[in-house]
């Protein structure tokens, strides 16, 4: 362990204290449990895209270090939905989160451990100390090489005590869709699902309920063929019959987890890959031969003929991309990568997660799950614009209707155009089917108590709902029902804002680059940093890009709240001089960062993107 690292080590582990756990065997479990053990707290919330690529990353660490790691799962929830424990059972399995987890519902740890960002690790060593915290994805290599320190410190000490930890796997369920995600009418009348946990496609006849045919092994992996494998697949579009000829292949899959999109020739059932190379993109081109540009999480896709081509929902990186399925190529489409709601020119927009899309002519309409909102884009002179029509940021939700700019979501999924042109929302996590009307701008429920609806279609003038948590397609909306009014109460994550200073605060994004590395400043610079806010009059000073990761930031008289956008990144490389090309990784977080302006308050603003606050 570096000089650095042994003055800040000695840090007491805070007790881990929570509603229950899940995945051992119901044994309840303390700290002292794990003495001996190196242990990865893993703060996480299953609403959020980064998270999920974190628990993605860490499983070739536990298979390494599979008699020495435990990985706990620390689940502090975001939205209301997320504290229910029968939600947080389903998405544990959903996820295949093969470790315990801490059920936090009241951010107890959280607040025990000063999180300040989802995801965040944190690592204890065998002696129940606190050696290395990082805020964000993209930590592999660096835990890789603290996780081996610690081990050898310790074997060396006698501390470390090898052997099973106490992870107890739950029973495993039967049923034909295991969370499903998205669902597609066929030209011949059948339905195509992305059976999500299953790794697979299923084709049903038009009762959805016949299974005709399963496109996939159901194992998870990525191959071609007419044996293909998928992970946790979700969007799909149907290609226009001409386009389809020419490509070759009739359906585009969003894989999701292998950042890849696929091609289904609906013929034979044969997949190939069409864009993404399999590694999750986190800077750099993003615009390209498509089998060379990586992608991050698409969710959905949406064939839209204003765009030329295939949109998707890049949930990963808070943008849209466009796929053009003739010239093999993939460009960004909207957005900056900056997490957060900003309407305007399509390449200047701020998204949050985007889930969900539907074509619906002029407009595409997207489900942006983060911020609660229902979006849409359309052409704007030259180029294109997005606009909001319900959703007021990140940290806002509920379940009310009436006047969309009073209306509020939560964490909505997908979305639908239906036959009298207004838009169809999958409310997932208020268990509805909402309903947005262009022309009177007004916000109504057509259904309730479906369980996590995450896409929809309409299959001759009905709606036919994935209703993911109860592993089925629904057909919530009788015909001709009429909507309802849901007056719900406003909500706001449980999240506490940090409080901060009037005036001017000094922000400071703290990293140490990992065991045997250090920062790569062979060609320039080799961090940046970038602020913005919300409200943007937040910020007298201090917003823009810059390349040092602290600044001054100057706050403005008479605001009281609101949220800081951070996003930093710093490149670091082998430190071996020996060696003529060392390898070399790029680690990147962005923060939204609600703060409350307190007189008298902290003049210093710390977030950790990788080692110790001093």
């Amino acid at each position: 362990m570096s000089d650095q690292q042994k003055r800040r080590a000695r840090v007491r582990a805070a007790e881990l204290a929570g509603r229950q756990w899940l995945n051992t065997g119901g044994r309840e479990l303390q700290l002292a449990d794990f003495r001996g053990k190196v242990v990865v707290l893993d703060f996480w919330t299953f609403c959020c895209i980064n998270c999920l690529h974190v628990i993605d990353e860490l499983r070739p660490l536990e298979d390494e270090f599979s008699d020495v790691l435990v990985t706990v799962g620390v689940h502090s929830p975001k939205f209301e939905h997320e504290a229910d424990p029968d939600a947080l059972a389903a998405a544990v399995e959903r996820y295949e989160v093969h470790h315990p987890v801490l059920d936090d519902p009241e951010l107890t740890t959280w607040q025990n451990y000063a999180v300040k960002a989802w995801p965040t690790l944190a690592v204890i060593d065998p002696e129940g100390y606190v050696v290395h915290v990082a805020a964000g994805e993209g930590h592999v290599e660096a835990l890789r090489s603290i996780i081996a320190e610690v081990v050898a410190e310790h074997e060396a000490k006698g501390t470390l005590h090898r052997g099973d930890g106490p992870y107890v796997p739950p029973p495993a369920p039967e049923t034909t869709l295991r969370f499903p995600g998205k669902v597609l009418p066929l030209p011949d009348g059948g339905l195509l699902v992305s059976d999500s946990a299953n790794h697979s496609l299923v084709e049903f006849a038009a009762d959805g309920e016949t299974v005709l045919r399963r496109i996939g092994t159901g194992a998870r992996g990525w191959a071609d063929g007419a044996e293909p494998q998928f992970s946790e697949p979700a969007g799909l579009t149907l290609l226009p019959a001409e386009v389809a000829a020419r490509a070759g292949y009739d359906v585009v899959v969003a894989d999701t987890v292998n950042h890849l999109l696929r091609g289904l020739r609906l013929s034979d059932g044969s997949v190939r890959t069409l864009a993404g190379t399999g590694e999750q993109w986190r800077d750099g081109a993003d615009s390209g031969a498509a089998t060379e540009i990586p992608l991050t999480s698409p969710w959905d896709v949406a064939w839209w003929e204003p765009a030329g081509g295939v949109v998707i929902a890049m949930a990963g990186n808070h943008t849209l991309g466009l796929f053009d399925p003739i010239a093999g190529e993939v460009r960004r489409f909207a957005g900056t990568t900056v997490e957060g709601l900003r309407d305007g020119a399509a390449e200047e927009a701020f998204f949050a997660q985007p889930s969900g899309l539907a074509a619906g002519g002029e407009r595409l309409w997207l489900a942006d799950s983060e911020t609660s909102a229902l979006r849409w884009v359309e052409a704007d002179g030259d180029g294109f614009a997005v606009r909001t029509a319900v959703g007021t940021g990140l940290f806002d939700f509920g379940h009310a209707d009436g006047p969309a700019a009073e209306a509020l979501l939560q964490h909505p999924l997908g979305v639908a155009v239906l036959p009298d042109g207004t838009v169809a929302v999958c409310d997932t996590y208020n268990g509805a089917i909402r309903r947005y009307e262009p022309a009177t701008e007004e916000v109504s429920t057509l259904a309730t108590d479906v369980a996590e609806p995450s896409g929809a279609a309409v299959v001759d003038g009905e709606l036919v709902v994935v209703a993911s948590a109860a592993h089925r397609l629904e057909r919530p909306v009788p015909p001709g029902l009429a909507a309802k009014l849901v007056e719900g109460a406003s909500q706001q994550v449980k999240r506490p804002a940090t409080e901060v200073g009037a005036g001017a605060v000094e922000l400071e994004v703290v990293f140490t680059p990992p065991p045997g590395t250090k920062l790569d400043e062979r060609y320039g610079p080799s961090t940046r940093l970038e602020i913005t806010s919300t409200p943007e009059e937040l910020l007298v000073e201090g917003a823009g890009v810059g390349t040092d990761l602290s600044r001054g930031l100057v706050l403005a008289d008479g605001i009281s709240e609101g949220v800081l956008h951070v996003v930093a990144q710093a490149a670091s490389c082998d430190d071996d001089e020996t060696v003529e090309h060392p390898a070399c990784r790029l680690t990147r977080q962005d923060w939204g960062v609600p703060i409350r302006v307190t007189p008298g308050g902290p003049d210093r603003l710390p977030l950790v993107m990788g080692g110790l606050d001093a």
